[in-house]
């Protein structure tokens, strides 16, 4: 059981990872504040080492990690280009990285609180991937 949960948390993670990561991938061109595109360098930085993290606990079980859900990427994708269309601003970016932040710690947590059983290690990246989340919606607050 241990195992089990241990692995499925860890996908959950990874997938989160690679969300956040595009996420900020697809809108960091469209940045013009200097303090806010630090901000979201920074976040995708510590994103990228969670990911290698992630990975390397995969690979000890053996096991692929998982993607992010393709229609939520797609629904993502589709949101943001609207808006940054209709309305290409940092207010807009910080927006969308705020709702962003918000579904990856509601759903980590809801994972977290599924796969109970999950070692302490896998526990531990899912909390710090939360953290990551929960520091850049704060740190984004003045963008709103």
């Amino acid at each position: 059981m241990i195992e089990k949960d241990t692995i499925k948390l860890l996908r959950e993670c990874d997938a989160g990872v690679k969300m956040g990561v595009e996420s900020i991938d697809e809108v960091i061109e469209y940045v013009k504040d200097d303090r806010l595109k630090e901000l979201l360098e920074v976040c995708r930085r510590e994103h990228t080492k969670l990911a290698h993290e992630i990975q390397t606990l995969l690979d000890k079980y053996q096991d692929d990690g998982k993607d992010p859900n393709p229609i939520a990427k797609g629904m993502s994708w589709m949101k943001t280009n609207v808006k940054l269309i209709l309305h290409e601003s940092d207010h807009t970016i910080a927006d969308l990285m705020t709702d962003g932040c918000n579904m990856g710690v509601k759903s980590l947590n809801r994972y977290m609180n599924q796969y109970r059983a999950a070692d302490e290690v896998s526990k531990d990246i899912a909390k710090r991937l939360v953290n990551l989340e929960e520091k850049l919606a704060v740190d984004i607050r003045g963008y709103l």
